[in-house]
C-alpha cells in the first residue's frame, strides 16, 4: 500500500483509538477490531443471557496430561437469543487461560447476569474471548434488549462500518457508517445503544432508531 497523508492519518486514528480502548493488563498479542453490537450478534454462533456461577481450569481435551489448559465458566442460562439449533444445552463456556491469547475474564457472581456472545467449536463447546461482546446485563440498553428480540437477527445482511474521520463514505449500499467514535469520542455511544442498521426493500441499509416499547412489550424488554 502506497503511503499518503490520508492513509497515515487513518492509521494514526486507528492506533490512537485502540490505545485508548485497551484495558490495562490485557495481553500484548491480543487485539480486537471495534465492532457494533449488531455485528457482534450477527457474527456470533451463540448469544445468551446468563449468570456465571463458577470457574475452573480444565484441560483442553479429555486427556488429563494435556498441558494445554482452558478456563471453564459454569453458567445458569436465563435466555438464549441465538444458537439454539447449534447447542442443545448451555452449561459451560470456555476461554484461554492466557490473556495474550485473548482469554477473557468474567467475575463469578451468582446474582449478576451477563450478556454473552460466543462461537461453537470442538464438538459443541462454546468459546469466548476478549473480542466477543460480553457485558453485565444492566449495561445493555433498553433499545439493545429490544433489538436482541427483534431487530438484529432480521438485519444481518447489513454491514456496520466504523467511521474514524469526517471524510468516510459508504463503499457498499448495505452499509451503515458507525460514527459514535467520530462524534462522541467513545466507541459505544448513541448509535450503539439506541439504533440498529435496518435493511430496506431495495437492499440498501440505514440507521433506524429503536422505538420505545408500549405497555405490553415493556416487561418482555426488561426480562426477555
Amino acid at each position: 500500500v502506497l503511503w499518503s497523508p490520508s492513509v497515515a492519518t487513518s492509521r494514526t486514528l486507528v492506533l490512537g483509538l485502540l490505545a485508548l480502548l485497551w484495558p490495562p493488563g490485557r495481553g500484548e498479542a491480543c487485539s480486537c477490531l471495534p465492532t457494533h453490537p449488531q455485528q457482534h450478534f450477527c457474527r456470533s454462533a451463540v448469544v445468551i443471557r446468563a449468570k456465571v456461577t463458577s470457574e475452573k481450569i480444565v484441560t483442553a481435551n479429555e486427556d488429563p496430561s494435556n498441558p494445554n489448559k482452558l478456563l471453564r465458566y459454569e453458567l445458569k442460562r436465563m435466555k438464549m437469543f441465538k444458537g439454539v439449533e447449534k447447542v442443545k444445552e448451555v452449561r459451560y463456556v470456555y476461554t484461554s487461560v492466557n490473556t495474550s491469547l485473548c482469554g477473557t475474564r468474567i467475575a463469578v457472581n451468582s446474582k449478576r447476569q451477563y450478556f454473552i456472545t460466543g462461537n461453537v467449536l470442538n464438538g459443541g463447546k462454546i468459546f469466548i474471548n476478549m473480542c466477543n461482546y460480553i457485558q453485565p446485563w444492566e449495561n445493555v440498553s433498553m433499545a439493545q434488549r429490544q433489538s436482541l428480540n427483534h431487530h438484529y437477527l432480521f438485519n444481518c445482511d447489513c454491514e456496520v462500518t466504523i467511521c474514524y474521520s469526517p471524510t468516510c463514505n459508504k463503499s457498499m449500499r448495505n452499509q451503515c457508517l458507525w460514527t459514535d467514535w467520530l462524534l462522541e469520542r467513545k466507541l459505544y455511544g448513541n448509535q450503539a445503544h439506541h439504533f440498529f442498521c435496518k435493511k430496506n426493500e431495495d437492499g440498501s441499509c440505514k440507521w433506524q432508531l429503536v422505538h420505545h416499547p408500549n405497555r405490553e412489550e415493556f416487561v418482555d424488554v426488561i426480562e426477555p
